[in-house]
């Protein structure tokens, strides 16, 4: 005997109408967000394969008429020192990262596992850093990097941002979820309070750790104000700088299209490490914001 399908109400089949058609608004809404921030970076790219007349073609040539090839980018490479620009924004980004992390989860796991004296009190004095802008900080800084005899190196360049606040909260916010349990048992078994941290506090906070590592980075690859305040050598600024001082140079005129291909190299190593971590960056950020 055939199967009779169950009868769909006209209440049902207008909810379920309503569902689809909110559902494909949302795709469309996503969508469209999506194309308004992926268009600066297609104009970039484009711009880089572009001759210099046709930059500021009007109307805007969507497609490059004259197709450069990687003229730009070798010409990049020629005239400019974009190797060392390079290398040295990987060199701080990189030690940046790594040591905000570290830091950033052994205090914040202090924060969140620990009672000690003043713990509420000194949290809410890093919480008020949080809200300190950082151009007010770089004259300060840059008083004691000097007297530190740090002014123009790359220790003046790395160390004020070994450690954040942000690191500090965010980690904290996500320790809370490493089970009270787990430690207990570590420490019965007789193992050290560091040891605890590093083979069980740490692994339990990879989603937390990858979300602060990439914002860290991002930070860090695009900093501006500080190599440029601390800085005077061209062999130690950052690429930001660097692509400064090339397409404002006060002997020629700019070279956009050139510029455009050194942005679109800069923005290679953020995008790579989105991308193999954006399982974590998600997670993490989820995560971090309901804890505590």
């Amino acid at each position: 005997m055939a199967s009779v399908k169950p009868y769909e109400s006209d209440w049902e089949f207008e909810a379920r109408l309503r569902r689809r058609i909110r559902h494909l608004i949302l795709i469309s809404v996503g969508l469209l967000i999506s194309l308004l921030f992926f268009f600066p970076v297609y104009l970039m790219v484009s711009s880089s394969f572009k001759s210099e007349g046709e930059i500021f073609a009007i109307p805007m040539h969507w497609i490059p008429h004259e197709f450069q090839g990687l003229r730009q980018y070798e010409f990049a490479f020629e005239n400019t020192r974009l190797e060392r620009w390079y290398i040295n924004s990987l060199v701080i980004a990189a030690v940046q990262t790594i040591a905000t992390v570290f830091f950033g989860a052994l205090a914040g796991y202090g924060f969140a596992k620990f009672r000690f004296p003043g713990r509420n009190i000194l949290f809410l004095f890093i919480l008020s850093i949080m809200t300190v802008p950082f151009q007010i900080l770089v004259i300060p800084m840059f008083v004691l990097v000097h007297q530190l005899g740090w002014h123009n190196s790359y220790q003046g360049l790395i160390m004020p941002g070994l450690i954040s606040a942000f690191g500090v909260f965010m980690m904290r916010q996500f320790a809370y979820s490493v089970p009270d349990e787990l430690l207990d048992a570590a420490r019965i078994d007789g193992a050290s309070e560091f040891s605890i941290f590093r083979r069980i506090a740490l692994p339990m906070l990879k989603p937390a750790a990858a979300s602060l590592a990439i914002i860290t980075f991002l930070f860090s690859w695009n900093s501006f104000l500080w190599p440029l305040v601390i800085a005077q050598d061209r062999d130690l600024v950052t690429l930001p700088v660097g692509l400064t001082y090339f397409s404002q140079s006060l002997d020629r005129e700019p070279l956009w299209a050139v510029a455009m291909a050194v942005s679109t190299m800069a923005t290679i190593p953020v995008i790579l490490l989105f991308v193999f971590f954006q399982r974590y960056f998600i997670e993490g950020m989820m995560v971090s914001g309901i804890k505590g």
